[in-house]
Protein backbone atom coordinates (compact mmCIF):
# COMPACT_ATOMS: atom_id res chain seq x y z
CA UNK A 1 0.00 0.00 0.00
CA UNK A 2 1.09 3.07 -0.70
CA UNK A 3 2.54 5.89 1.53
CA UNK A 4 -0.01 8.87 2.67
CA UNK A 5 1.58 12.01 1.93
CA UNK A 6 1.55 14.39 4.36
CA UNK A 7 2.99 17.75 3.99
CA UNK A 8 1.43 19.75 7.09
CA UNK A 9 1.13 19.14 10.73
CA UNK A 10 0.38 20.76 13.65
CA UNK A 11 1.95 19.71 16.93
CA UNK A 12 2.94 20.43 20.84
CA UNK A 13 6.37 20.31 22.26
CA UNK A 14 6.89 20.66 25.97
CA UNK A 15 10.53 20.39 27.45
CA UNK A 16 11.42 18.42 30.57
CA UNK A 17 10.85 20.36 33.56
CA UNK A 18 14.18 20.92 36.07
CA UNK A 19 14.09 18.37 38.60
CA UNK A 20 14.09 19.95 42.61
CA UNK A 21 17.19 20.97 44.67
CA UNK A 22 16.93 18.79 48.16
CA UNK A 23 17.04 20.00 51.69
CA UNK A 24 19.33 17.33 53.78
CA UNK A 25 22.03 17.70 56.23
CA UNK A 26 24.97 14.82 56.24
CA UNK A 27 24.39 12.76 59.03
CA UNK A 28 27.20 10.09 60.57
CA UNK A 29 28.21 8.84 63.31
CA UNK A 30 31.00 10.73 65.17
CA UNK A 31 31.29 13.62 62.99
CA UNK A 32 28.98 16.53 64.61
CA UNK A 33 27.15 19.21 62.69
CA UNK A 34 27.66 18.04 59.39
CA UNK A 35 26.41 20.35 57.70
CA UNK A 36 23.82 21.04 54.46
CA UNK A 37 24.42 18.51 51.52
CA UNK A 38 21.28 18.73 49.72
CA UNK A 39 22.09 18.15 46.07
CA UNK A 40 20.93 20.05 42.71
CA UNK A 41 18.00 19.09 40.73
CA UNK A 42 18.74 17.48 36.91
CA UNK A 43 18.66 19.66 33.63
CA UNK A 44 15.05 19.15 32.13
CA UNK A 45 15.25 17.16 28.53
CA UNK A 46 15.98 19.27 25.14
CA UNK A 47 13.27 18.82 22.78
CA UNK A 48 15.48 18.42 19.08
CA UNK A 49 14.55 18.51 15.36
CA UNK A 50 16.83 16.69 12.69
CA UNK A 51 16.47 16.24 9.61
CA UNK A 52 16.34 12.88 7.95
CA UNK A 53 17.12 12.01 4.37
CA UNK A 54 14.66 9.14 4.33
CA UNK A 55 11.66 10.85 4.93
CA UNK A 56 9.65 12.62 2.65
CA UNK A 57 6.40 12.87 4.10
CA UNK A 58 5.07 14.74 8.02
CA UNK A 59 3.22 11.13 7.53
CA UNK A 60 4.32 10.32 11.32
CA UNK A 61 2.90 13.86 12.85
CA UNK A 62 -0.37 12.77 11.97
CA UNK A 63 -1.94 10.58 14.38
CA UNK A 64 0.59 11.93 17.55
CA UNK A 65 0.45 15.81 18.49
CA UNK A 66 1.81 16.01 21.59
CA UNK A 67 5.73 15.56 22.19
CA UNK A 68 7.34 16.00 25.71
CA UNK A 69 11.24 15.11 26.73
CA UNK A 70 11.31 13.97 29.98
CA UNK A 71 11.46 15.98 33.26
CA UNK A 72 15.19 16.30 35.71
CA UNK A 73 15.28 14.01 38.21
CA UNK A 74 15.20 16.08 41.79
CA UNK A 75 18.46 16.16 43.91
CA UNK A 76 19.65 13.75 46.68
CA UNK A 77 21.48 13.80 49.64
CA UNK A 78 25.26 14.17 49.88
CA UNK A 79 25.44 16.77 46.91
CA UNK A 80 24.14 14.35 44.49
CA UNK A 81 22.92 16.10 41.60
CA UNK A 82 19.30 14.40 39.81
CA UNK A 83 19.67 12.90 37.02
CA UNK A 84 19.52 15.29 33.52
CA UNK A 85 15.96 14.42 31.64
CA UNK A 86 16.49 12.64 28.27
CA UNK A 87 16.05 14.60 25.10
CA UNK A 88 13.65 13.73 22.83
CA UNK A 89 14.73 14.27 19.23
CA UNK A 90 12.42 14.41 16.38
CA UNK A 91 12.94 13.74 12.91
CA UNK A 92 11.46 15.78 9.63
CA UNK A 93 11.93 15.58 5.78
CA UNK A 94 14.42 17.95 4.56
CA UNK A 95 13.04 21.13 3.75
CA UNK A 96 10.52 21.47 6.82
CA UNK A 97 9.43 24.54 7.76
CA UNK A 98 9.06 24.76 11.30
CA UNK A 99 6.34 27.85 11.77
CA UNK A 100 4.77 29.43 15.27
CA UNK A 101 1.38 28.40 15.03
CA UNK A 102 -0.01 31.73 16.93
CA UNK A 103 1.91 34.18 14.62
CA UNK A 104 2.36 32.14 11.10
CA UNK A 105 6.26 33.55 11.74
CA UNK A 106 9.47 31.31 10.60
CA UNK A 107 11.20 29.71 13.75
CA UNK A 108 13.73 27.43 11.44
CA UNK A 109 13.57 26.31 7.56
CA UNK A 110 15.37 22.40 8.39
CA UNK A 111 17.33 22.51 5.04
CA UNK A 112 20.61 21.80 6.91
CA UNK A 113 21.94 19.03 8.42
CA UNK A 114 22.36 20.70 11.83
CA UNK A 115 20.41 19.91 14.60
CA UNK A 116 18.01 22.24 16.14
CA UNK A 117 16.99 22.55 19.69
CA UNK A 118 13.83 24.23 19.42
CA UNK A 119 12.59 23.73 23.14
CA UNK A 120 15.17 24.06 25.73
CA UNK A 121 14.75 21.81 29.69
CA UNK A 122 14.21 24.32 32.54
CA UNK A 123 17.12 24.37 34.76
CA UNK A 124 17.35 22.02 37.65
CA UNK A 125 16.90 23.81 41.73
CA UNK A 126 19.26 24.18 43.87
CA UNK A 127 19.93 22.24 46.79
CA UNK A 128 20.31 23.56 50.12
CA UNK A 129 24.13 23.22 49.76
CA UNK A 130 24.59 26.25 47.91
CA UNK A 131 23.01 28.52 50.57
CA UNK A 132 25.50 27.62 53.31
CA UNK A 133 27.29 30.83 54.42
CA UNK A 134 29.57 31.64 57.45
CA UNK A 135 26.10 33.56 58.65
CA UNK A 136 23.73 31.01 57.26
CA UNK A 137 25.12 27.68 58.29
CA UNK A 138 21.38 25.42 58.47
CA UNK A 139 20.20 26.79 55.37
CA UNK A 140 16.55 24.78 55.57
CA UNK A 141 15.30 25.31 52.29
CA UNK A 142 16.20 24.65 48.26
CA UNK A 143 14.70 25.63 45.15
CA UNK A 144 12.47 23.88 42.72
CA UNK A 145 13.62 23.35 39.02
CA UNK A 146 12.18 25.85 36.28
CA UNK A 147 9.99 24.76 33.75
CA UNK A 148 10.61 23.93 30.23
CA UNK A 149 9.88 25.98 26.96
CA UNK A 150 6.67 24.84 25.56
CA UNK A 151 5.50 25.33 22.08
CA UNK A 152 2.48 25.11 19.40
CA UNK A 153 4.66 24.60 15.73
CA UNK A 154 3.74 24.33 12.34
CA UNK A 155 5.63 21.72 9.85
CA UNK A 156 5.05 22.62 6.16
CA UNK A 157 7.18 20.93 4.42
CA UNK A 158 8.61 22.63 1.22
CA UNK A 159 10.39 20.22 -1.29
CA UNK A 160 14.16 21.50 -2.27
CA UNK A 161 14.19 21.22 -5.84
CA UNK A 162 15.61 23.24 -8.36
CA UNK A 163 13.08 22.96 -11.08
CA UNK A 164 9.09 22.33 -10.80
CA UNK A 165 7.45 20.60 -13.44
CA UNK A 166 3.91 22.11 -13.83
CA UNK A 167 0.81 21.97 -15.47
CA UNK A 168 -2.96 20.48 -15.92
CA UNK A 169 -3.37 17.34 -15.03
CA UNK A 170 -2.65 14.36 -17.49
CA UNK A 171 -0.26 16.54 -20.07
CA UNK A 172 2.54 14.62 -19.94
CA UNK A 173 4.60 15.88 -16.61
CA UNK A 174 5.50 12.38 -14.77
CA UNK A 175 6.14 10.78 -17.60
CA UNK A 176 8.70 13.66 -17.92
CA UNK A 177 10.03 13.07 -14.65
CA UNK A 178 10.58 9.40 -15.28
CA UNK A 179 12.19 9.58 -19.18
CA UNK A 180 14.65 12.23 -17.71
CA UNK A 181 15.56 10.71 -14.20
CA UNK A 182 15.54 7.26 -12.45
CA UNK A 183 12.19 8.31 -10.75
CA UNK A 184 8.93 6.21 -11.22
CA UNK A 185 6.11 7.98 -10.36
CA UNK A 186 2.33 6.52 -11.88
CA UNK A 187 1.71 6.75 -14.64
CA UNK A 188 -1.72 6.59 -15.98
CA UNK A 189 -3.98 7.84 -18.73
CA UNK A 190 -6.30 9.74 -16.65
CA UNK A 191 -6.20 12.89 -14.43
CA UNK A 192 -4.90 13.80 -11.45
CA UNK A 193 -2.67 10.35 -11.49
CA UNK A 194 0.07 11.98 -9.30
CA UNK A 195 -1.86 13.02 -6.02
CA UNK A 196 1.56 13.84 -4.22
CA UNK A 197 4.70 15.29 -5.19
CA UNK A 198 7.40 13.04 -6.72
CA UNK A 199 11.01 14.11 -6.52
CA UNK A 200 13.76 13.37 -9.15
CA UNK A 201 17.79 13.59 -9.86
CA UNK A 202 18.65 14.50 -13.25
CA UNK A 203 22.07 13.97 -14.29
CA UNK A 204 23.13 15.92 -17.72
CA UNK A 205 27.01 15.48 -17.26
CA UNK A 206 30.01 14.70 -15.01
CA UNK A 207 29.07 17.04 -11.97
CA UNK A 208 26.44 18.85 -13.33
CA UNK A 209 22.39 17.50 -11.98
CA UNK A 210 19.74 18.87 -10.82
CA UNK A 211 16.42 18.12 -8.53
CA UNK A 212 13.42 17.69 -10.46
CA UNK A 213 9.88 18.04 -8.46
CA UNK A 214 6.56 16.47 -10.45
CA UNK A 215 3.80 18.86 -9.15
CA UNK A 216 0.43 17.33 -8.81
CA UNK A 217 -1.82 19.08 -11.70
CA UNK A 218 -3.52 22.35 -10.65
CA UNK A 219 -6.83 23.46 -13.07
CA UNK A 220 -8.55 27.17 -13.20
CA UNK A 221 -10.43 27.54 -9.90
CA UNK A 222 -8.21 25.75 -8.10
CA UNK A 223 -7.54 29.42 -5.62
CA UNK A 224 -11.47 28.65 -4.73
CA UNK A 225 -10.50 25.01 -3.97
CA UNK A 226 -11.10 23.12 -7.45
CA UNK A 227 -9.31 19.63 -8.07
CA UNK A 228 -6.60 19.62 -5.84
CA UNK A 229 -6.26 23.36 -4.84
CA UNK A 230 -3.31 24.85 -4.20
CA UNK A 231 -2.44 22.51 -1.44
CA UNK A 232 0.84 21.41 -3.47
CA UNK A 233 2.18 24.32 -4.71
CA UNK A 234 4.24 24.94 -1.93
CA UNK A 235 6.36 22.70 -3.40
CA UNK A 236 7.56 25.00 -5.94
CA UNK A 237 7.90 27.91 -3.74
CA UNK A 238 11.96 27.10 -3.88
CA UNK A 239 12.14 26.35 -7.18
CA UNK A 240 14.80 28.31 -9.03
CA UNK A 241 13.34 27.35 -12.56
CA UNK A 242 9.73 26.20 -13.77
CA UNK A 243 9.17 23.87 -16.89
CA UNK A 244 5.37 24.05 -17.58
CA UNK A 245 4.09 21.65 -19.44
CA UNK A 246 1.41 21.84 -22.06
CA UNK A 247 -0.33 19.24 -24.08
CA UNK A 248 -0.20 20.42 -27.63
CA UNK A 249 -1.80 17.77 -28.92
CA UNK A 250 -5.24 18.32 -29.30
CA UNK A 251 -6.47 14.92 -28.37
CA UNK A 252 -8.37 16.34 -25.62
CA UNK A 253 -9.69 18.77 -27.62
CA UNK A 254 -7.92 21.60 -25.15
CA UNK A 255 -6.57 25.15 -26.52
CA UNK A 256 -3.02 25.23 -25.53
CA UNK A 257 -3.26 28.98 -25.31
CA UNK A 258 -5.97 28.99 -22.95
CA UNK A 259 -3.97 25.90 -20.91
CA UNK A 260 -0.98 27.92 -20.80
CA UNK A 261 -2.51 31.33 -19.38
CA UNK A 262 -4.54 29.54 -17.03
CA UNK A 263 -2.05 27.75 -15.20
CA UNK A 264 0.22 31.42 -14.90
CA UNK A 265 -3.27 33.00 -13.45
CA UNK A 266 -3.22 30.19 -10.78
CA UNK A 267 0.26 30.34 -10.38
CA UNK A 268 -0.05 34.47 -9.38
CA UNK A 269 -2.84 33.84 -7.16
CA UNK A 270 -0.85 31.81 -4.89
CA UNK A 271 1.75 34.10 -5.05
CA UNK A 272 2.89 36.80 -7.35
CA UNK A 273 6.42 35.89 -6.80
CA UNK A 274 5.91 32.24 -8.03
CA UNK A 275 4.29 33.60 -11.38
CA UNK A 276 7.42 35.66 -12.10
CA UNK A 277 9.89 32.86 -11.92
CA UNK A 278 11.66 31.60 -14.96
CA UNK A 279 9.56 29.76 -16.75
CA UNK A 280 11.03 27.14 -19.85
CA UNK A 281 7.60 26.43 -21.89
CA UNK A 282 7.36 22.44 -22.94
CA UNK A 283 4.67 21.74 -26.12
CA UNK A 284 4.43 17.73 -24.99
CA UNK A 285 3.00 14.83 -26.74
CA UNK A 286 4.32 15.93 -30.54
CA UNK A 287 4.19 12.72 -31.74
CA UNK A 288 0.00 12.44 -31.87
CA UNK A 289 0.21 16.08 -32.83
CA UNK A 290 -3.60 16.64 -34.93
CA UNK A 291 -2.78 20.32 -35.59
CA UNK A 292 0.29 21.94 -36.40
CA UNK A 293 -1.26 25.08 -36.09
CA UNK A 294 -1.90 25.51 -32.51
CA UNK A 295 1.82 24.73 -31.62
CA UNK A 296 2.86 27.70 -33.80
CA UNK A 297 0.03 29.67 -31.91
CA UNK A 298 1.15 29.14 -28.34
CA UNK A 299 4.78 29.20 -29.83
CA UNK A 300 4.00 32.81 -31.29
CA UNK A 301 2.27 33.26 -27.58
CA UNK A 302 4.61 31.74 -25.05
CA UNK A 303 8.00 34.11 -26.96
CA UNK A 304 6.35 37.46 -26.90
CA UNK A 305 6.19 37.00 -23.37
CA UNK A 306 9.69 36.68 -23.15
CA UNK A 307 10.04 32.34 -22.59
CA UNK A 308 11.95 29.63 -24.20
CA UNK A 309 9.59 27.40 -25.99
CA UNK A 310 10.53 23.74 -26.72
CA UNK A 311 8.50 20.93 -28.88
CA UNK A 312 8.56 17.32 -27.14
CA UNK A 313 7.32 13.92 -27.14
CA UNK A 314 8.43 12.66 -23.39
CA UNK A 315 6.96 9.64 -24.02
CA UNK A 316 8.66 8.79 -27.14
CA UNK A 317 12.21 10.37 -25.46
CA UNK A 318 11.90 13.23 -28.57
CA UNK A 319 13.88 16.94 -27.46
CA UNK A 320 14.46 15.75 -23.63
CA UNK A 321 17.74 15.89 -23.83
CA UNK A 322 17.90 19.18 -25.20
CA UNK A 323 15.41 19.97 -22.62
CA UNK A 324 17.54 18.82 -20.09
CA UNK A 325 20.92 20.58 -21.05
CA UNK A 326 18.92 23.99 -21.57
CA UNK A 327 17.57 23.41 -18.00
CA UNK A 328 21.22 22.74 -16.36
CA UNK A 329 22.81 25.88 -18.18
CA UNK A 330 19.77 28.33 -17.12
CA UNK A 331 20.35 26.80 -13.63
CA UNK A 332 24.11 28.05 -13.65
CA UNK A 333 23.19 31.79 -13.94
CA UNK A 334 20.25 31.43 -11.10
CA UNK A 335 20.65 31.74 -7.40
CA UNK A 336 20.78 28.80 -5.79
CA UNK A 337 17.68 27.10 -3.69
CA UNK A 338 15.63 29.34 -1.58
CA UNK A 339 16.19 28.50 2.31
CA UNK A 340 13.88 30.72 4.17
CA UNK A 341 15.30 32.45 6.93
CA UNK A 342 13.97 32.83 10.63
CA UNK A 343 11.02 35.51 11.53
CA UNK A 344 10.26 34.44 15.07
CA UNK A 345 11.47 36.34 18.16
CA UNK A 346 10.76 34.97 21.27
CA UNK A 347 8.94 36.97 23.85
CA UNK A 348 9.76 37.69 26.84
CA UNK A 349 7.08 35.77 29.33
CA UNK A 350 4.04 38.13 30.29
CA UNK A 351 3.97 39.14 33.60
CA UNK A 352 0.90 39.67 35.43
CA UNK A 353 1.72 41.17 38.31
CA UNK A 354 -1.78 40.65 40.27
CA UNK A 355 -1.01 37.02 40.76
CA UNK A 356 0.92 37.45 43.50
CA UNK A 357 3.83 36.31 44.87
CA UNK A 358 5.21 34.25 48.01
CA UNK A 359 7.47 36.07 50.27
CA UNK A 360 9.16 34.31 52.86
CA UNK A 361 11.60 36.45 55.98
CA UNK A 362 13.95 33.53 57.53
CA UNK A 363 14.85 36.47 60.15
CA UNK A 364 17.87 33.84 61.48
CA UNK A 365 19.25 34.06 58.21
CA UNK A 366 18.69 37.40 56.83
CA UNK A 367 16.88 35.47 53.88
CA UNK A 368 14.21 36.72 51.68
CA UNK A 369 12.65 33.77 49.97
CA UNK A 370 10.74 35.07 46.56
CA UNK A 371 8.49 32.54 44.50
CA UNK A 372 5.46 32.48 42.42
CA UNK A 373 4.33 31.32 39.04
CA UNK A 374 4.83 34.56 36.71
CA UNK A 375 8.57 35.11 38.18
CA UNK A 376 9.35 31.22 37.58
CA UNK A 377 8.10 31.72 33.94
CA UNK A 378 10.11 35.00 33.62
CA UNK A 379 13.22 33.39 34.65
CA UNK A 380 13.36 30.31 32.87
CA UNK A 381 13.35 32.38 29.71
CA UNK A 382 15.94 35.38 31.03
CA UNK A 383 19.93 34.80 30.26
CA UNK A 384 21.50 36.14 33.49
CA UNK A 385 25.24 35.64 31.45
CA UNK A 386 24.00 38.94 29.31
CA UNK A 387 23.94 42.37 30.85
CA UNK A 388 20.76 43.53 28.43
CA UNK A 389 19.12 40.35 29.58
CA UNK A 390 19.88 41.48 33.24
CA UNK A 391 18.90 44.61 33.29
CA UNK A 392 15.14 43.84 31.50
CA UNK A 393 14.84 41.16 34.65
CA UNK A 394 15.51 43.62 37.10
CA UNK A 395 13.13 46.51 34.98
CA UNK A 396 10.57 43.70 35.65
CA UNK A 397 10.82 43.58 38.86
CA UNK A 398 10.56 47.20 39.83
CA UNK A 399 7.57 47.54 37.43
CA UNK A 400 6.07 44.52 38.73
CA UNK A 401 6.84 46.43 42.52
CA UNK A 402 8.42 43.20 44.02
CA UNK A 403 10.95 45.98 45.30
CA UNK A 404 8.89 47.88 47.04
CA UNK A 405 6.97 45.12 48.43
CA UNK A 406 9.93 44.31 50.30
CA UNK A 407 10.62 46.97 51.49
CA UNK A 408 6.98 47.50 53.10
CA UNK A 409 7.74 44.64 54.56
CA UNK A 410 11.20 45.75 56.38
CA UNK A 411 14.00 44.27 54.17
CA UNK A 412 17.31 45.78 54.88
CA UNK A 413 20.55 46.89 52.96
CA UNK A 414 23.01 43.62 52.55
CA UNK A 415 20.24 40.86 53.28
CA UNK A 416 20.20 38.18 50.50
CA UNK A 417 17.01 37.78 48.24
CA UNK A 418 16.72 34.51 46.73
CA UNK A 419 14.51 33.79 43.89
CA UNK A 420 14.65 30.12 42.61
CA UNK A 421 18.23 29.69 40.97
CA UNK A 422 19.83 33.45 42.17
CA UNK A 423 20.68 35.05 45.07
CA UNK A 424 21.96 38.66 45.38
CA UNK A 425 22.37 40.86 48.11
CA UNK A 426 19.80 44.18 48.65
CA UNK A 427 20.35 47.18 48.16
CA UNK A 428 17.94 50.20 47.93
Amino acid sequence: MATTFIDKARITLKAGNGGNGAVSFHREKYIANGGPDGGDGGRGGDVILVVDDNMSTLMDFRYKRKYAAQNGVDGTSRRCTGKDGQDITLRVPRGTVVRDTETGEIIKDMSDKNPFTICRGGRGGWGNSHFATPTRQVPRFAKAGLPGISHDVTLELKLLADVGLVGFPNVGKSTLLSVVSKAQPKIANYHFTTLFPNLGVVYVDDGVSFVLADIPGIIEGAADGAGLGHDFLRHVDRCRLLVHVVDVSGCEGRDPVEDFDAINLELEQYNTDLASRPQIVVGNKMDILQDPEQVERLRKHVEDKGYTFFELSAVAHQGTRALVQTVANRLADLPPVLVYEPEFIPQPPKVDASEPLQIQHLEDEQTWIVEGPWLQRLMGNVNFGDYESRMYFDRVLRDAGVFTQLEEMGIQDGEIVSMYNLEFEYQH
